[in-house]
């Protein structure tokens, strides 16, 4: 599979950055979506350019479906159409369950299971009406299991897990695939949010791999799972956590 094109949200940094990377290396062409930091955006999409690809990049905040519907009609009119969605845009302030506030709720759910739902629907959208029998990818996370500081932020992830299913049965007549990656411990600014480098350290000993998760793997499994060698793969979600958990 390669030519085809591609829309990374979230892709101004960590495992996004890094699927943008991967799919361009691919032979794919790559909208990438930032939030704030158009520097690193347009990093990202010089390598991109680099490998020999077309990138474009697409400003937009997730959080609403309008802004959902509006960030993937700006990736078409750039690539032309869209083979992939890689719904990668999250948030996880970490907060006490005892003090976390509705409007804490509220946007985190908005972000990471709102954005992820009508994100894809745009996409699928335009997939059923150009006949492209498509692929998207959610991310959900090794948090599925349950994070003390993250109540919120667990309710997304095991939404998406939720929503990768449902979606994939409810798109499967249109010849369009939909997963789920699930990452563990991953070596991207999230983790570092409270955590010391010492402590990640210890925290990647602790796994049975020994180390954090590398950005790079992810987009690994992402690339596969866009592939043709994953044709008959959906409604699947896929843990890469170097053991740390195993469903």
């Amino acid at each position: 599979m390669t030519d085809r094109s591609v829309l990374v949200t979230g892709a101004q940094q960590g495992i996004g950055a890094a699927a943008a990377r991967a799919f361009a290396a691919a032979g794919h062409d790559v909208a990438v979506n930032w939030l704030d930091d158009r520097a690193a955006a347009e990093a990202v999409a010089a390598d991109i350019v680099a490998l020999g690809r077309k990138a474009v990049l697409v400003q937009g905040d997730v959080g609403t479906a309008a802004a959902c519907a509006a960030l993937v009609e700006s990736a078409i009119a750039g690539l032309g159409r869209l083979d992939v969605l890689v719904n990668n845009a999250g948030i996880y302030p970490r907060v006490d369950f005892l003090a976390m506030t509705e409007a804490e709720w509220d946007r985190v759910l908005d972000v990471n299971l709102k954005g992820s739902a009508f994100c894809a629907q745009a996409a699928a959208r335009h997939m059923v009406a150009e006949g492209t029998k498509g692929v998207i990818l959610n991310l959900a996370s090794a948090a599925v299991r349950g994070a003390p500081l993250g109540v919120h932020y667990s309710a997304t992830k095991n939404g998406v897990v939720g929503i990768t299913r449902s979606m994939a049965l409810a798109l499967a007549p249109h010849g369009i695939r939909v997963n789920a990656v699930a990452p563990g411990l991953t070596d991207t600014a999230q983790p570092r949010y409270g955590n010391t480098d010492a402590e990640l350290l210890e925290m990647g000993k602790a796994l049975p791999l020994g180390r954090m998760g590398r950005p790079e793997e992810i987009a690994g499994l992402m690339t596969w799972l866009a592939s043709d060698a994953a044709s008959w793969v959906t409604g699947q979600v896929y843990h890469i956590n170097g053991g740390g958990y195993l469903p």
